[in-house]
């Protein structure tokens, strides 16, 4: 084989050689982009909004006042249960008379034996606003219900004909409740409950002078916001407030009787 025969055979084989390591560096390049690629953060997808409570503007009535009817659930368990104990982890404890503060602590140590709504008998209010049972409000301009799924199924009446209290008023589990508006913020005023319910299981006490100022507002379409003001000079030193946020029930209130439920009641035994 000649010199010119020998360089004709190579010439392929070394094309051949060329072409395949061209080809791993292009195979090469792609991996490592595909990799880089990989490895760069990627902005992360919009969470989905919930789609409940609904969203919107606040609904009104024919006179332009928030229409507050509709069905609430409390979402205020946690108030329910220990309300004394939310506010003092809050920085702003409930300032007890040491009367009232031993009663609570009798009540605290003895495991919320003997809490009136154990026994089917209505929280009273404010706490029929904290308990985790869901309510109707009915709006009318001269007078607004309120129907509660729990706490023995009762309802309550809130006058709004301009009437004041009934100086005659006898003192019942929901007191006499007058109220008025101040621009878009329902007043209520309730006085005249009995001393007989606890503001919350954990056991905190009231007199029959107490009074409940409601200030409530519906800031959109899904949401209530209740700032609950306590005024009862024989067994707080100042009066004192809490703010709850219910919203807007998916569905109806059912009906609950407690009294043909309440079978864990024989474990309320204290400590």
């Amino acid at each position: 084989m000649n010199m010119i025969d020998f360089h004709f055979r190579k010439a392929p084989v070394i094309g051949l050689a060329a072409l395949l390591l061209g080809g791993s560096s292009l195979v090469l390049a792609q991996a490592g982009g595909a990799s880089a690629a990989a490895s760069t953060p990627q902005p992360a997808a919009a969470k989905p909004k919930p789609n409940w409570p609904p969203e919107g503007p606040t609904p009104r009535t024919a006179d332009g006042k928030p229409d507050l009817s509709g069905n609430w659930t409390p979402n205020a368990i946690r108030e329910n249960v220990d309300l004394a104990a939310v506010l003092a982890a809050a920085g702003t404890p409930i300032p007890m008379l040491p009367e009232a503060a031993k009663i609570h602590q009798e009540r605290h140590d003895n495991l919320s034996k003997g809490d009136p709504e154990s026994y089917c008998l209505p929280p009273g209010v404010p706490r029929m606003s904290t308990t985790p049972y869901p309510w109707t409000i009915v709006q009318t301009p001269q007078l607004i219900v309120i129907v509660y799924e729990g706490g023995a199924h009762i309802w309550r009446k809130i006058f709004m004909d301009g009437r004041p209290h009934d100086p005659k008023v006898e003192y019942t589990w929901l007191g006499d409740s007058i109220g008025h508006w101040e621009g878009d913020t329902l007043v209520v005023e309730t006085v005249g409950q009995n001393d007989i319910s606890w503001l919350d299981e954990g056991g905190t006490p009231h007199s029959a002078d107490m009074k409940v100022t409601e200030r409530i507002r519906r800031p959109d379409l899904g949401h209530l916001e209740i700032e609950h003001t306590i005024d009862d000079p024989k067994t707080f030193s100042k009066p004192w407030k809490f703010t709850t946020h219910p919203s807007l029930l998916r569905g109806e209130l059912i009906e609950y009787i407690c009294q043909e439920n309440n079978k864990d009641i024989q474990h309320m035994v204290g400590k």
